[in-house]
């Protein structure tokens, strides 16, 4: 009897075996963004079940549990993960492998194996397997039967640098969405987050040695309403509500925790010389004129700007040594744009600097104050990275470039042997509307960058030599939020677009197809659908299936 039911159970077993071992797969069934260097069509389909199991090892505890959460909520099953038992899932390192953040991705009826040289290639191929898993058409449907289709990856990404940019100064965000922030980043394969912390409108960053920062550089007394460049004409209206808000240190430790798990470097932004009317009012002897003044209401450009003396620099480099603390990170920025000079220009310590220094003028003062904060965090380990008008006066000698005002900054970079980001205003300014046609649109700053255009965008320009091309790290999107006041309006200006340069910065050119790239969008949508992510739909100029 005992013999019967065995011999029957192997049958069962074996029928439904063969039943996913034979299915046939089309190219509907890959439909990954961005494009894997080298994917197969398989037969067959893995089908999550209670016999699912992950086995990794120790290095890859993190990725086994990041998986097992998320195959557990794709199948509502328990899916263990476990450093002993053997699993039919497998998580391996392989120092073969010859990218640092390469993986390969082996998927049959019976086994799925995924393994990186490094835990972040590992944890970009379940990125890619969360991919090929079908997807409810909403969050609160429930598949009875989850089942991934057998295929064959092997994928590496293009560039080093892969970024988003989120200015929490304008507008301040919680911790909560910061986080969600980071996730919508691993999941499109980003590698970096560059956290816009302070400016003229806040100071957003605990600072323990200079309480004031965030008592009172946090808080505005007001903010314009409407558009900002309204500002001095007569007519001009603010709310009238008191507006803050910063993050305390145990506040960014966590962020900085969470983002590791996910494989992303915080890059944190602390503004020099401009932009820093949130400082300069809660200590004015950082200014150029002593007088008192408030933080920014408006915005736009102010003229204030930190005085070069040694008071400066010493408030300076006390921040920035409670910032390092904070961010592992190597790159430290320091932004450097849009400083006006004409205080410096009336300043008689200025003056005396530019003349003690042997300096031409005041855009050579800017250099010589950027290059002193340099040295001090090239002590400490870490190099600047700043928006391209650091170049102007002369580049200090390990800065990276982050080149916004178009192409050219990066490529005079680059032809210095300089390393650089681009995140030209054409391609990469997620602020900027996202049609031609803003009957519908909520007030944006201007512009107009649709995800064609993101998709379009090619980081290595043709002036520079295959050589030279090498300084080109990567690419980054900027999210500035003078007009994004809330976390949904943040999802709504950044998706569908970073779908598109999470492609630009990841797959292989010879690959780029625009019509290929929208049909794989469709079905990445309802991928968003399920998260509960708000996209611009309209932007993407198709129709999304039902």
């Amino acid at each position: 009897m005992k013999n019967t039911l065995l011999i029957a159970l192997c049958i069962i077993v074996s029928a439904c075996s063969n039943k996913y071992a034979k299915v046939i797969n089309t190219e509907a069934d890959y439909q990954i963004i961005p494009k894997p260097t080298s994917l197969k069509i398989s037969e067959g389909r893995f089908l999550l079940d209670e016999n699912t199991a992950i086995t990794a090892e120790t290095k890859l505890e993190n990725e086994g549990q990041y998986l097992s959460e998320m195959l557990s909520t794709v199948s509502n099953k328990s899916i263990p993960f476990s450093k002993e038992t053997q699993g039919n899932i497998l998580l391996k390192l392989d120092e073969t492998i010859e990218n640092n953040e390469g993986y390969t991705l082996s998927v049959s009826y019976n086994q799925i194996t995924i393994t990186g040289k490094t835990s972040a290639g590992v944890f970009y191929g379940i990125q890619t397997l969360s991919q090929l898993i079908p997807l409810p058409a909403t969050a609160s449907n429930t598949q009875t039967e989850v089942s991934i289709p057998a295929t064959s990856i092997v994928d590496s990404p293009k560039f080093v640098y892969r970024g988003m940019h989120l200015d929490v100064a304008r507008h301040f965000f919680p911790v909560s969405f910061v986080k969600k922030y980071i996730d919508i980043l691993a999941m499109h394969k980003m590698n970096t987050f560059h956290w816009h912390l302070t400016e003229d409108q806040g100071w957003r960053i605990e600072i323990k040695k200079y309480p004031k920062l965030t008592s009172i550089g946090s808080i505005r007394k007001e903010t314009i309403v409407g558009h900002g460049n309204t500002w001095n004409k007569p007519d001009v209206k603010y709310d009238g509500k008191p507006y803050g808000g910063f993050y305390t240190q145990e506040d960014i430790k966590e962020v900085v925790a969470y983002a590791e798990t996910r494989h992303i470097t915080i890059i944190p932004e602390i503004e020099l010389p401009g932009h820093s009317l949130a400082a300069i009012t809660a200590y004015p002897e950082l200014g150029n004129t002593g007088e008192q003044y408030e933080v920014g209401k408006r915005w736009g450009v102010f003229p204030e700007i930190y005085a070069p003396s040694e008071e400066t620099f010493k408030f300076l480099e006390d921040v920035l040594t409670e910032v390092i603390a904070l961010f592992p990170s190597k790159l430290i920025h320091i932004g450097g744009d849009e400083a006006p000079k004409k205080q410096w220009e009336a300043s008689k310590l200025a003056q005396d600097i530019i003349k003690r220094e042997g300096l031409k003028d005041e855009h050579e003062l800017q250099s010589y104050f950027i290059r002193r904060i340099e040295k001090f965090l090239n002590s400490k380990g870490r190099n600047i990275i700043g928006w391209d008008e650091i170049l102007e006066g002369g580049l200090a000698p390990n800065a990276t470039v982050m080149s916004w005002r178009g192409e050219k900054g990066g490529i005079q970079a680059a032809k210095m042997h300089h390393n650089v980001v681009m995140t030209p205003t054409r391609f990469c300014y997620f602020d900027f509307y996202q049609t031609k046609d803003r009957t519908n649109e909520p007030l944006a700053i201007g512009g107009n960058t649709s995800v064609e255009q993101v998709y379009s965008y090619n980081p290595l320009p043709k002036e520079l030599t295959k050589e030279e091309q090498k300084y080109i790290l990567g690419a980054q999107a900027n999210v500035w939020t003078e007009y994004i006041k809330t976390p949904e309006q943040v999802e709504y200006m950044v998706l569908p677009r970073l779908t598109a340069l999470s492609e630009v910065v990841w797959s292989s050119y010879e690959t780029k197809d625009w019509n290929d790239f929208q049909t794989r969008l469709i079905h990445l949508t309802k991928r968003y659908e399920a998260l509960g992510l708000n996209y611009a739909k309209h932007s993407l100029e198709i129709k999304t299936e039902k």
